[in-house]
């Protein structure tokens, strides 16, 4: 068993911008390196299928965690180290919240969105106290930055909303934060 579980939000789709995939793969890369396990959506499409396949070509360990309704869609990548079909989407980020010590948020849409603020929900909620880090890579997550400051100055959320999410703008800061935060 791993030290250290990452659970990784991110696109089944790969974007626009190449540098999201580069990230995706040195992302997998590192948490192999590093000993960690990747917990994620268990998709082989998109920054999903990007991160797992760097993750595995490195050596490191996958937990995949997948509906039984996206197994076609997302392509469900079967030669995990451990592969989990759940009823439900709510079930897939329960199980994969479960099983993680920290969680990441690369680029993605509306189901990454949908995760991050599930956990962002909870941390609020004090639920939980795992760090949640949001790689804005090319200023890709901009907008919802702006969103959560929208949000707080309208004075539906406190500021410390924001505090619970530690933005970082490269794999180096990306890297350092999820160091610092496991350690």
């Amino acid at each position: 068993m791993p030290q250290h579980s990452i659970c990784v939000f991110c696109g089944s789709r790969s974007g626009q911008n190449p540098k999201y995939e580069a990230v995706a793969k040195w992302l997998g890369t590192m948490i192999a390196e590093r000993g960690w396990q990747l917990v994620y959506g268990a998709g082989d499409v998109g920054l999903m299928g990007a991160v797992a396949n760097a993750t595995q070509d490195a050596g490191g360990d996958t937990f995949g965690v997948i509906p039984e309704h996206l197994v076609r869609w997302e392509v469900g990548k079967t030669d995990l180290t451990s592969y989990v079909v759940t009823e439900n989407m709510h079930e897939r980020k329960k199980v994969m919240f479960m099983n993680s010590h920290a969680i990441v948020v690369l680029p993605g849409g509306a189901g990454s969105l949908d995760e991050f603020f599930e956990v962002l929900t909870w941390r609020q909620l004090q639920l939980h106290e795992k760090p949640i880090l949001l790689a804005n890579i090319d200023g890709y997550w901009d907008p919802l930055i702006g969103l959560l400051d929208h949000v707080i100055a309208e004075g539906f959320a406190d500021a410390s909303v924001k505090a619970f999410v530690q933005v970082v703008d490269d794999e180096a800061a990306l890297e350092a934060a999820l160091v610092d935060a496991l350690s």
